[in-house]
């Protein structure tokens, strides 16, 4: 996960800033999975600050000059993953796609919304990564018709290592704006947790399930 430092601390204080962050451990987030969690993040909430929104779709994109070089088409992954495409698609001038979670079950029955041809080179476009099973989903879709994928860019990252895993065994290389680590550190900066707040996030993402069975109610 590659991505300079100056930027993964400015993106974790923006996201903490506008509480697209929000971090909790005595009173844990149940994802949708049931899992329980001392922090949940919804980087949509970017789309509704134009300066946070604009410094986002800059950085996605000089990430994907510098770490994928010259490609095609922008993906977003639906639904998140699709607005920030949009805005990265822009930037670049490059012609946007999204890949739906499942086919429709009317019409063209498509999964891939948009003009993307076998051949052509794409960087799929996520707003955060956890497990990264939802998100690989998009990139297999795209392979099975010949599109090549150089990796996938992503505002922020839990960092676990099931999703090291996953992206390491599907061979796609992860970008990231931003870390866990970073999003700690400028959350300590700030006051926003404490000394004993930090233990508990470092425990989480080591063993999300344990922390998350010695958390239920």
């Amino acid at each position: 996960m590659n991505f300079d430092q100056e930027t993964a601390d400015r993106v974790s204080a923006n996201l903490l800033q506008i509480k697209a962050i929000k971090l909790n451990n005595s009173q844990p987030f149940t994802w949708a999975s049931g899992l329980k969690s001392p922090i949940y993040c919804d980087n949509r909430i970017t789309l509704s600050h134009p300066k946070i929104r604009t410094y986002i779709r800059q950085q996605l994109a000089k990430a994907i000059a510098d770490q994928f070089g010259d490609v095609d088409v922008i993906v977003g992954v639906a639904t998140a993953g699709i607005p920030q495409g949009v805005l990265v698609a822009q930037e670049l001038g490059l012609p946007f796609a999204y890949v739906r979670a499942s086919a429709k079950d009317h019409g063209l029955a498509n999964k891939i919304e948009g003009s993307i041809s076998s051949g052509q080179t794409a960087v799929v476009i996520e707003d955060l990564v956890s497990t990264g099973k939802s998100s690989l989903e998009a990139v297999f879709a795209l392979r099975e018709v010949g599109v090549k994928v150089a990796g996938m860019a992503a505002i922020f990252s839990y960092g676990l290592q099931i999703a090291q895993e996953n992206f390491k065994s599907s061979d796609c290389r992860l970008v990231t704006l931003s870390d866990y680590d970073s999003m700690i550190s400028k959350a300590i900066e700030a006051e926003y947790i404490s000394k004993n707040d930090e233990t508990s996030l470092r425990e989480w993402r080591k063993d999300p399930h344990a922390w998350s069975e010695n958390h239920q109610k």
